[in-house]
C-alpha cells in the first residue's frame, strides 16, 4: 500500500515510516495539511496516517476533502487528545480507525494490517460486484433487476466473511443457489459444502448428520462418524429449513455455534468445529420465537446477516432473462436451439409464479419435451398456464363485447337486454354459481352484477334451479 503520513513530529513520522516499510508498504511523509493537499493532487495514496492536532489546524478539513474526492482512501487519525468526541467525529467523518498517542510500534503495526486486510476484502467485493453487474448472474443465480442487484452487493460481502447468514425466500427462489454461491465466492471455496435439509430427516437422523456419533451409540452404530459440522473442516454447512429442526437439537446447535465444538452422540468427548454455517428458510423465524416453536438464542445466532431472495413476481424484468438461461441450457441437453411463441412468451410474464423460479424453469422443461419442433406453443405448456392464459382472455373481453359477438349470429327478434341478461346467467352457470369470478370474467364490476341479478328477480336458489 500507498501510505502518506501527515505528522507535525519528525520523529513521529520516522518510527511510523519505518514500521510501514517493515510491512512491505509505501510510505511518504508530509508535516503539514497543505503539503498533504499538494502531493495529493498529483499522487494517490491507499492509507493515510492523519495527525488530529496538526500546525494548520485543519486536519478535519483535509479529512473531509479525501473522503469526498478520494473515497478509496482509508484514513486512519491519530491524536493525543483522545476525547470521545474527536473519535465519534472523526468517525463519522469517514475516518477507518484511530491511534492513540502515544501508540506502540506493535499497535500501528496491528492497525496497518488490519487496514490492509479490510482493503482486501474490499477490492474483492468490488470486483465481484461489478462481474455480477456486467454479467448479470453468480454462478446459476441469474437477474439484473434492481432486487438482485440489491442481493449481489449483499453477497460480495458476505462471501468474504465467515459469520453465518440467515437466507430467507418463498420455496423455489433458489435459496441453496445462493448458499453455494457464498461459498464458491468466499475464501473456503476449495472447501466442502455440506447441505443438510432438516425438514426431510428424522430428528435422530439430523443429529447424527450434523454430530456424528461414535460406535455402539445406537443400533447399526458400528463405527465412529464424523459429524457434517467437523466434515466439513474450513467449508459451509448450509442447514436448509432450518424452522424443522426440534428444539433439543436446537439446543445442541446452539451450544456448538457458541463452543465452536460438538459433542457426538454416545460420546463423553467433543470435537472442534470450524465450520461456516449458513441457514435457510421460508417460514417466519420471528413469529415461530414469538410462539415458542424456535429458540430466540439461536435466532439471533444465525441472524448475524440477514439476506431476502426476492419471489420471481417482484422481480419480473428477469423472466425473460432466466428463460433464455435455461432453454440455453435445455437445448443443450436435446441438441437443438428452442424458441417460445408469442403466446407463451405472453404467459410467462403475466403469471405469478408461486413456485418461484423452481416452477419457471419445471415449466420450460416440460414444455420443450411436449413440443413438436423448436417452437413452444401455448398448447405445449403446463396445464395451468394455459388455463390462465384462457382466463385472461376471457377477462379482457368486456360484457359488451360479448353481446355485440352474440348479437352478429342471433335473430333480429332478440333485444339487447335479453342478451345481456342471458349472458350473465350464462356465464353464472358455468362457473357454478361463482358470481364474483363471472364479473371478472364479463368485465364488469360486482356491485353493476348484483344489481342486474335483482332486476332479473334471480336468488342464489333460482340459479341452481336453472
Amino acid at each position: 500500500m500507498h501510505v502518506l503520513i501527515l505528522d507535525e513530529d519528525a520523529a513521529v513520522r520516522s518510527a511510523v515510516c519505518e514500521i510501514a516499510s517493515a510491512r512491505g508498504h509505501q510510505p511518504h511523509t508530509v508535516d503539514s495539511v497543505d503539503a498533504a493537499r499538494s502531493y495529493l493532487r498529483g499522487n494517490s495514496a491507499d492509507v493515510l496516517l492523519l495527525d488530529l492536532k496538526s500546525p494548520s489546524g485543519k486536519a478535519m478539513d483535509l479529512l473531509d476533502e479525501v473522503k469526498s474526492m478520494r473515497p478509496e482512501t482509508s484514513v486512519i487519525v491519530m491524536t493525543a487528545y483522545a476525547t470521545v468526541t474527536s473519535a465519534v467525529e472523526a468517525m463519522r467523518t469517514g475516518a477507518t480507525d484511530y491511534l492513540t498517542k502515544p501508540f506502540s510500534m506493535d499497535e500501528l503495526a496491528v492497525v496497518l494490517d488490519r487496514t490492509a486486510e479490510k482493503r482486501e476484502l474490499d477490492s474483492e467485493s468490488r470486483r465481484l460486484r461489478e462481474r455480477l453487474r456486467s454479467q448479470g448472474t453468480l454462478g446459476t443465480i441469474v437477474g439484473q433487476s434492481p432486487e438482485m442487484d440489491k442481493l449481489y452487493r449483499i453477497l460480495s460481502k458476505v462471501a468474504h466473511s465467515n459469520h453465518p447468514v440467515m437466507i430467507l425466500g418463498e420455496s423455489g427462489t433458489g435459496k441453496e443457489l445462493v448458499a453455494r454461491s457464498i461459498h464458491t465466492n468466499g475464501a473456503n471455496a476449495q472447501q466442502p459444502f455440506l447441505p443438510v435439509d432438516c425438514g426431510s430427516l428424522v430428528p435422530t437422523l439430523v443429529e447424527s448428520e450434523l454430530f456424528g456419533y461414535v460406535k455402539g451409540a445406537f443400533t447399526g452404530a458400528t463405527r465412529n462418524k464424523d459429524g457434517l459440522l467437523v466434515a466439513a473442516g474450513q467449508g459451509t454447512v448450509f442447514l436448509d429449513e432450518i424452522g424443522e429442526l426440534p428444539l433439543d437439537l436446537q439446543a445442541k446447535l446452539l451450544r456448538a455455534l457458541q463452543e465452536r465444538e460438538v459433542r457426538p452422540v454416545g460420546a463423553n468427548h467433543r470435537q472442534p468445529m470450524r465450520a461456516r454455517i449458513l441457514a435457510a428458510t421460508n417460514r417466519d423465524l420471528k413469529q415461530m420465537v414469538e410462539q415458542g416453536r424456535f429458540r430466540k438464542d439461536l435466532y439471533y445466532r444465525l441472524n448475524v446477516v440477514s439476506l431476502r431472495i426476492p419471489a420471481l413476481r417482484e422481480r419480473r424484468q428477469d423472466i425473460p432473462l432466466l428463460t433464455a438461461h435455461f432453454l440455453d441450457r435445455i437445448g443443450k441437453e436435446y441438441g437443438k436451439s428452442f424458441e417460445l411463441s408469442d403466446d407463451a412468451l405472453r404467459v410467462l410474464d403475466e403469471y405469478d409464479w408461486p413456485g418461484n423460479v423452481r416452477e419457471l424453469e419445471n415449466a420450460l422443461e416440460r414444455s420443450c419435451s411436449f413440443a413438436s419442433g423448436t417452437v413452444v406453443q401455448l398448447g405445449d405448456m403446463p396445464t395451468n398456464l394455459q388455463d390462465f392464459r384462457m382466463q385472461q382472455r376471457h377477462a379482457t373481453t368486456p360484457l359488451r363485447a360479448v353481446l355485440e359477438a352474440a348479437a352478429v349470429s342471433a335473430p333480429g327478434v332478440t333485444s339487447l337486454a335479453e342478451m345481456e341478461k342471458q349472458a350473465i346467467l350464462d356465464t353464472i352457470r358455468r362457473l357454478n354459481g361463482d358470481k364474483l369470478q363471472a364479473a371478472r370474467l364479463l368485465g364488469i364490476g360486482k356491485t353493476t352484477l348484483y344489481r342486474k341479478l335483482k332486476e332479473y328477480g334471480i336468488g342464489d336458489v333460482m340459479l341452481q334451479a336453472r
